[in-house]
């Protein structure tokens, strides 16, 4: 039952050296692997040997406690991604399993967890932060697809003062679990890691992942453990609410906004833009009105082109007064400083009227209108700007 390892291509003269190396488990041991049966491997001399074509020991394929024990250098072993059977083990969501390398991992230094000294302590630490080809630990991989049992096994001897590192996707445990709504996952880094790096890619942190992926739930949890991160924001200067407002989604804009209502005033780095603007820029309106009822005042910020709320909803279809009759309705009172707005003129001396008008194809009459005042410049420049807006970007997608 010995795997073969080459393979030597016969001529007529001697034997040529192997040419390629074939890695591959004996289909009856591969078979009792994956069924459990130890006892066929009672006899084999080197198990640190069996490998399959990914490279993947027998430890790998739902092994544990007799192999251990018969040969525990198996643990720290890795298969052709970089992956130690800790990493398969969280990939797979076998929590008793991640538990049973753990203490293994103890007693192979003559130890267990209950009166673990310096030496068992810190090779567990030294086999939980191998990363793979990918710079994943173990407990990245467990950010996605364990649980929070699986989680607090990996932290349960880990440093609380060590701060994971993210990886070749810039993201770490934390920032992971948020962006996939692991909660229970998330609940447990926050509150067994002192030092939960909360990173992610392009400056985002677990925040801004939490709102993109429109999880109020998610929000919560971080808003409680870390509040101040509201108004942090990425590399185009854009905070979490900035994402939840571009993406309509009204729960987590509330959560946002109650824990920290200074958020709808950052601009981002771009264009100045605003999460109310940004909000009108989509046409939604709804969003709008909950933003400006939490702060009434922030419909007077306008973005580097001078146009304010009014503008963006006349670029979505929404008529000027019909878009003021909405925010009066909802907030049950007149609403002057919106109404402030209809007039205003941008850099280019453009109002929202204009922008409505010349965005309607339909109404010939307000075409007709702008070309019969002398106005075709200003129309001209009004679609240019139109166009512009429409192959503007939010987290790598046309707004």
């Amino acid at each position: 039952m010995e795997p073969s390892t080459n393979i030597v291509r016969i001529s007529s003269g001697e034997p040529e050296k192997p040419e390629e190396n074939i890695t591959y488990m004996d289909a009856l041991l591969y078979r009792a692997a994956a069924e459990g049966r130890i006892e066929e491997f009672n006899s084999h001399p080197k198990l640190q040997l069996l490998k399959t074509p990914n490279h993947d020991k027998v430890l790998h394929i739902k092994f544990y406690r007799i192999i251990l024990v018969k040969c525990p250098s198996l643990l720290l072993q890795k298969n052709a991604k970089g992956q130690t059977p800790l990493h398969v083990a969280a990939r797979k969501g076998h929590s008793a399993i991640v538990k049973l390398l753990i203490r293994s991992c103890a007693k192979a230094r003559d130890g267990d967890l209950e009166k673990l000294g310096m030496d068992q302590a810190n090779a567990i630490r030294e086999m939980l932060r191998i990363t793979d080809q990918e710079s994943d630990t173990a407990l990245h991989v467990a950010a996605q697809y364990g649980d929070d049992e699986m989680v607090e096994g990996l932290l349960e001897l880990e440093d609380p003062d060590f701060s994971y590192s993210a990886n070749k996707n810039q993201k770490t445990p934390l920032y992971l679990a948020a962006e996939i709504g692991n909660r229970g996952v998330l609940s447990v880094l926050l509150d067994k890691s002192k030092s939960a790096g909360q990173g992610g890619p392009h400056g985002r942190t677990a925040l801004h992942a939490a709102a993109m992926a429109e999880d109020a739930e998610a929000t919560k949890i971080i808003l409680k453990k870390k509040g101040n991160l509201t108004t942090e924001r990425d590399e185009d200067g854009h905070t979490p609410l900035h994402y939840a407002a571009h993406k309509c989604c009204s729960s987590v804009v509330e959560e946002l906004l109650k824990w920290d209502a200074s958020a709808a005033y950052v601009c981002d780095r771009k264009l100045g833009m605003t999460p109310l603007l940004m909000a009108a820029r989509q046409g939604h309106l709804q969003i709008s009105q909950k933003i400006h009822s939490f702060c009434p005042d922030c419909c007077e910020n306008v973005d580097k082109r001078g146009w304010n709320l009014l503008h963006f909803l006349a670029f979505r279809v929404y008529r000027p007064r019909i878009a003021i009759y909405f925010f009066t309705l909802s907030r049950k009172m007149e609403c002057a400083s919106i109404r402030n707005l209809m007039d205003w003129n941008n850099a280019l001396g453009i109002t929202p009227h204009q922008v409505y008008d010349a965005y309607q194809p339909r109404i010939a009459r307000a075409r007709k209108s702008l070309e019969n005042s002398g106005q075709k410049e200003k129309k001209k420049q009004i679609e240019e700007l139109l166009e512009d807006i429409a192959l503007e970007e939010v987290a790598e997608c046309p707004v």
